[in-house]
């Protein structure tokens, strides 16, 4: 990602800025709580996913599961290859189009 990338903050934070701009916020949200493998009775499924706040709109999209994957891949080839800001807004907004959500509280 560009200059205005965040890169995450720390191993036990459950929320990290990925990206911030005029036009777009997006977050790793990490669903899983510290030390729940340890004390679950069984495994425990990793759940992650990634909100994409559009802040034209002032609407939000949450990503998980296979969505959630689909735009890791995204990140993964963004690491190989620093995009232009532009390139990452427009992989973006493809993505804001799912948004409905109006941002409450932010």
């Amino acid at each position: 990602m560009d200059s205005t990338a965040r890169s995450k903050l720390s191993e036990n934070d459950t929320m990290n800025l990925l990206y911030e701009s005029d036009s777009f916020t997006v977050m790793h949200m990490l669903a899983n709580a510290e030390g729940e493998a340890a004390i679950a009775k069984g495994p425990v499924l990793e759940r992650h996913g990634f909100e994409i706040v559009d802040k034209r709109s002032g609407k939000e999209v949450y990503l998980d599961g296979s969505w959630a994957e689909m735009f890791q891949q995204h990140i993964h080839a963004w690491q190989q290859h620093t995009p232009t800001q532009e390139e990452v807004e427009d992989t973006l907004e493809s993505y804001a189009g799912l948004a409905q959500q109006p941002v409450v509280v932010h």
